[in-house]
């Protein structure tokens, strides 16, 4: 096995631990980054332990820490600056044995890139699939958590659904305009089942290129 693989798969492992990934989901949800009493909270631990495991998911990469007074404060009496967490931007995949999707993943994109009609063909169907990928009941909780079953991290800001993560990085970052038309048909499929939601491309760094609007604020 590769030294690469070794790597992710240590990664991987280091969210076997129960009270380690609950740490790692409550600082992926967050729409800040989280600080040790925070997370502590979130989970319900003390801020010792918090902070052991925290720490130890940033030895496993999976996490990335930085310092920041809190106050907003500065100089004499402003306090200690605090460690904050959030999700490192590095991916860590694992399968045995080993397989490539993202390499056939390549050679599709190139290939209906070149070829309108294959290009409509994918829309098609990503939005067929987008409708069936959408809650029967239509509720707040259920939208929130197909979304998150899908690997958007969705996170409401006011009347929109931001979506902190791409599910489709890695081929976004090659095939941009073809992966963002097809994600943005597939929301589209997936909000035509959802009274008052709609998807729009509003691209930006670090999230999914799709935002999310409602006509009632989402809490």
């Amino acid at each position: 096995m590769d030294e690469r693989r070794l790597t992710d798969l240590d990664s991987v492992a280091a969210l076997a631990e129960p009270v380690r990934r609950a740490l790692y989901d409550a600082v992926v949800a967050a729409p800040e980054p989280l600080s040790r009493d925070a997370a502590a909270a979130e989970v319900g631990i003390s801020r010792s332990l918090a902070a052991f495991h925290l720490d130890r998911l940033v030895d496993s990469r999976l996490l990335t820490a930085t310092y920041r007074r809190l106050s907003g404060r500065t100089g004499p009496g402003a306090g200690r600056p605090s460690k904050l967490y959030e999700r490192a931007a590095g991916e860590h995949a694992v399968s045995v044995p080993p397989r490539h999707y993202d390499l056939v993943a390549e050679l599709l994109a190139t290939a209906v890139e070149s070829n309108e009609t294959a290009r409509d063909a994918l829309e098609g169907a990503a939005r067929r699939t987008g409708n069936c990928l959408a809650p029967d009941d239509g509720s707040v909780t259920g939208v929130l958590t197909a979304l998150r079953d899908q690997g958007y991290e969705p996170r409401s800001d006011g009347e929109r659904v931001v979506l902190a993560n791409c599910p489709f990085h890695a081929i976004a970052q090659t095939h941009t305009a073809l992966v963002c038309g097809a994600n943005l048909a597939l929301l589209e499929g997936f909000c035509d089942r959802v009274p008052g939601l709609s998807a729009s491309l509003e691209p930006a760094e670090g999230r999914c290129c799709v935002v999310l609007r409602t006509k009632t604020s989402i809490s």
